[in-house]
């Protein structure tokens, strides 16, 4: 019994709560302070940096169940920033993420696994170039309360992933820019429903 305690005390503070909640809390990403990078050796000299700045969806969080929490996510391919203007040209076309035929890529997650006090494996379902791979994403809860300055409930999030871009079908420049790429996500969202309670002195 004392394990069966200690493991729910362990789920509610992933989420910085031991409050009971009665469905699945739906957040949406707080764009100015998302940021979704990546990083891939180039040449050897290097780990260069890529951004994508468009993207949508939501996460659901369930503080009872955490199995029942979900992340959806749809990045818009043209949206990728490379810091420099003709780099940023060569990734948009069919050499990579050929963003004409595919303005989109997604992630869907499928499962979630408890792994500490405030981390998390988020299994999901990634599509790049119209090809779908499971993908895990390492997940560290950051923080969650009301925003000092508009009251609403937020919850904070660091992600990340590695994959290989070859799985996609993504092979151009290998291997001098190299096949595995590093992921991650910062993520501030923002409760749906309503600002938090107000604070009392």
């Amino acid at each position: 019994m004392r394990k069966l305690l200690l493991s729910a005390a362990a789920l509610a503070s992933l989420f910085g709560s031991s409050q009971a909640f009665a469905a699945a809390e739906r957040y949406v990403f707080e764009k100015p302070h998302t940021q979704i990078v990546f990083f891939v050796n180039h040449l050897g000299f290097s780990h260069s940096m890529g951004r994508f700045h468009d993207f949508d969806g939501h996460f659901m969080l369930d503080r009872e169940n955490l199995a029942n929490s979900s992340v959806d996510i749809t990045i818009d391919t043209d949206s990728i920033d490379m810091g420099a203007e003709d780099w940023t040209a060569h990734l948009k076309n069919a050499d990579f993420f050929n963003v004409e035929k595919f303005p989109a890529m997604t992630f869907k997650s499928t499962a979630v696994e408890v792994t500490g006090d405030n981390t998390a494996n988020v299994t999901g379902d990634l599509t790049i170039l119209d090809v779908t791979k499971p993908v895990v994403l390492e997940v560290t809860h950051n923080k969650s309360g009301a925003h000092p300055m508009n009251n609403k409930e937020m919850a904070g999030f660091s992600a990340k992933a590695n994959i290989k871009r070859s799985e996609f079908g993504m092979n151009y420049g290998l291997p001098n820019v190299a096949d595995d790429v590093e992921i991650r996500i910062e993520v501030e969202g923002i409760r749906e429903d309503a600002a938090a309670p107000k604070a009392t002195e």
